[in-house]
Order: structure tokens, then C-alpha cells, then sequence
């Protein structure tokens, strides 16, 4: 591991903060291409004690969440950020889930560039425990300088 996959790095390319913050570490990263990274999923999330009481899940929109999170990573990887560039989440298509994910599992978070045209970004998303698949989705980001956005949704 290099330095520039920890977390320090990852908290200077991504806004977002504990408790939203949801990717803990990147494995691997290609600009322009892919990443894989990892989000430790332990019992003292906040969400647990209200999702859900005595059979602790993390919800679905989390585990989207954190596969965005990780394809904002790989944006900024490979845009020139320098300008004040950010990769601002746009959509979500296709998701869908196949296990629960619960406290004490680690999710290694895939994400594939499946096209890059001029203004929208379209990514192959996949998450992942073990050799089981949790959840798949396609994203759509785009990036832009924050003052050039209007009408779109949060980084992500």
C-alpha cells in the first residue's frame, strides 16, 4: 500500500465526513479506468441501532452510497482537480441487491468506468463480500466546477 491509498488521501480528495465518509481504504486505482477499495462495516455504525433493532442490516442506499463515494474517488483520479474540478453523483440505474450486509463484513467496493463521453460519466458498480455479490448498480456522475452545477444531486 502507498500512501496515497490511505485514508488521509482519501479524505483530501473526497467532502464528506464521519458519519458519511464510507470508503476506508483503496486497494487499487487506474484513472480513467477503475478502482477497488474497501468499506469495514462494524457494529458501531450509527445507522445499526435503528436498522434494524436486534437484527442489525445496512441499508441499501449506504451500500449505493458507498460504491458513488468510491467512483467520486476514481473521478477525481482522473480529472484534473486542480481547477476546482468535482465529480458530482447524477443517477443511479439498475441496482439491485443480493445479500444483506451486516456488521463484521467487509465490503471491497468494484467500480469500472463503462463510458466517459464529454458530460456524463457512467459507471459499472459492484459490491462485495467474500466471493458473494451485494449489491450491483450502474452510476452516471458528472464532473464539473461547483459553480457550474445546477440542478444536480450532491458529490457522491
Amino acid at each position: 500500500m502507498s500512501d496515497q491509498d490511505d485514508i488521509r488521501t482519501i479524505m483530501r480528495q473526497v467532502p464528506h465526513r464521519f458519519p458519511f465518509l464510507l470508503v476506508d481504504r483503496v486497494l487499487e486505482c487506474e484513472p480513467g479506468k477503475s478502482i477497488t477499495a474497501i468499506k469495514n462495516v462494524t457494529i458501531n455504525e450509527p445507522f445499526f441501532p435503528g436498522h434494524f433493532p436486534g437484527h442489525p442490516v445496512m441499508p441499501g442506499v449506504l451500500i449505493l452510497e458507498a460504491l458513488a463515494q468510491a467512483g467520486l474517488i476514481l473521478g477525481m483520479r482522473t480529472v484534473d482537480a486542480s481547477d476546482g474540478t468535482i465529480v458530482y453523483f447524477a443517477g443511479i440505474d439498475k441496482a439491485r441487491f443480493k445479500r444483506q450486509v451486516i456488521p463484521g463484513d467487509q465490503l471491497l467496493l468494484k467500480i469500472v468506468i463503462g463510458s466517459a463521453k464529454k458530460r456524463i460519466w457512467r459507471f459499472d458498480a459492484e459490491a462485495w463480500v467474500g466471493d458473494e455479490l451485494a449489491c450491483r448498480a450502474q452510476l452516471m456522475a458528472i464532473p464539473a466546477k461547483p459553480e457550474d452545477q445546477v440542478g444536480t444531486s450532491d458529490a457522491g
